[in-house]
């Protein structure tokens, strides 16, 4: 169906919005699918390996300049099209890659590209928020979910039917262009908050902000923490829940891999309703309760031991962390583009670094107190969410400023 045939303006906006998210979590998880190829193609040990995946952490964490100025410059709509371009294209050489230099060149591309991604996508959305009051976020944040559940179907697929890498990312490849042609045709045009133009006329004075960097403020540096701990929680656990299932709580073979998906299953499943949720209870109240439930969950579930009381733990989890990020992502988009932009890098940073790090833990104490240092991070996430003043509902949010403040919900602007 052409996206252009939707009437509803706030759907084709959703929609034309939510497969830039998919196109995220189909790239990411394209790579990561054939890490095992590329490692042997490179000839790489395990640490190697390693910092290959970090080299898209740092990407992500020094991308924060160029894209604050790409933000001011081309905007989230034309960002968001050309990070995702290339974003597709670059699976292409990282499929011939000719050696390990290169391919680390290659990777730390990958993170400044989806460091643009990011923040342009979430810019977008949280902007379709405010234009129409209906809550989006949750919804286009499972999207991101979805996007890599389809790249390890096709990675599946593509390993019965071609094992070769160039033909696997070449598919992929035109997968992702695809999505991208389908977002450019329904992305409004135009669309954004303070995110996409940060010189707005300052309130009641007719003079225009400043628009050269600043020092970020408390409140925005409470959600960069927010969001660290957020996904470091979220990766961790994608990485390192079938090997505690496996090596801690003894599950047998075919129950280790359940420990994944039920993670996963949880936060898709979750992140479909939270904006219901939101529009109920508000951002504040779905954050720090939310993470409190996921550390309390997993914290209960290490300290009992055995293979359910882990999986209800991972079900915790991903009940608990599924609405964090698309919560402060809202949140910062309200505080401007630098405020977003800080806040996504500190997102994508703890989401590609925060694995190996709890490896580190893992390496030195054990599996338990690595996945201890994970129910910490969510917890720390409950703390910063007391110090956040977020946005309400997206209702409450686009209302007209004469209709006062929302409480405890009401953004710092």
């Amino acid at each position: 169906m052409h996206v252009l045939r939707v009437q509803d303006p706030f759907r084709r906006g959703q929609l034309a919005i939510a497969a830039l998210f998919c196109t995220l979590g189909f790239q990411y998880a394209t790579w990561a699918a054939r890490i095992p190829a590329i490692k042997a193609h490179l000839g790489l040990t395990a640490g190697e390996v390693g910092l290959l995946l970090m080299a898209t952490g740092v990407g992500a964490a020094v991308s924060f300049p160029l894209v604050t100025m790409l933000m001011r410059r081309l905007g989230s709509q034309r960002l968001a099209l050309l990070s995702s371009t290339c974003l597709a294209l670059l699976l292409i050489p990282l499929a011939v890659v000719p050696n390990y230099p290169v391919a680390l060149a290659i990777m730390l591309c990958d993170g400044v590209l989806v460091g643009c991604l990011n923040v342009s996508m979430n810019a977008q959305g949280a902007a379709l928020e405010v234009r129409h009051g209906r809550n989006a976020m949750a919804k286009l944040h499972a999207t991101f979910s979805a996007g890599s559940l389809g790249a390890a179907l096709l990675a599946s697929a593509m390993n019965a039917v071609n094992p070769a890498v160039i033909a696997h990312f070449g598919a992929a490849a035109a997968v992702l262009l695809l999505l991208v042609v389908y977002a450019r045709q329904g992305l409004p045009e135009g669309e954004g908050p303070a995110a996409d133009e940060p010189e707005t006329q300052a309130a009641g004075t007719g003079t225009k902000a400043r628009s050269r960097w600043t020092l970020p403020t408390r409140m925005t540096l409470w959600m960069c923490c927010a969001m660290a701990f957020g996904t470091v929680t979220e990766g961790a656990m994608n990485d390192w829940s079938a090997l505690y299932m496996k090596d801690v709580a003894k599950a047998s073979a075919e129950l280790a891999p359940m420990g994944i998906a039920v993670v996963s299953g949880m936060m898709v499943l979750a992140r479909l309703f939270a904006d219901g949720w939101r529009s109920r209870w508000g951002d504040g109240r779905i954050v720090r309760v939310g993470s409190a439930v996921a550390g309390v969950g997993l914290a209960l579930a290490l300290l009992t031991g055995g293979a359910v009381p882990a999986l209800i733990g991972f079900a915790c989890v991903g009940l608990g962390i599924a609405a964090v990020t698309p919560c402060v992502y809202v949140a910062a988009a309200a505080q401007g583009a630098e405020a977003l932009t800080l806040v996504a890098a500190m997102g994508t940073t703890g989401l590609l670094g925060g694995p190996p790090l709890i490896g580190f833990v893992a390496n030195s104490a054990g599996l338990v107190w690595g996945l201890g240092a994970v129910a910490c991070c969510a917890l720390v996430v409950t703390l910063c969410a007391t110090r956040i003043r977020w946005t309400g509902h997206a209702a409450a949010a686009g209302a007209p400023a004469a209709a006062g403040p929302v409480g405890e919900e009401q953004a710092v602007h």
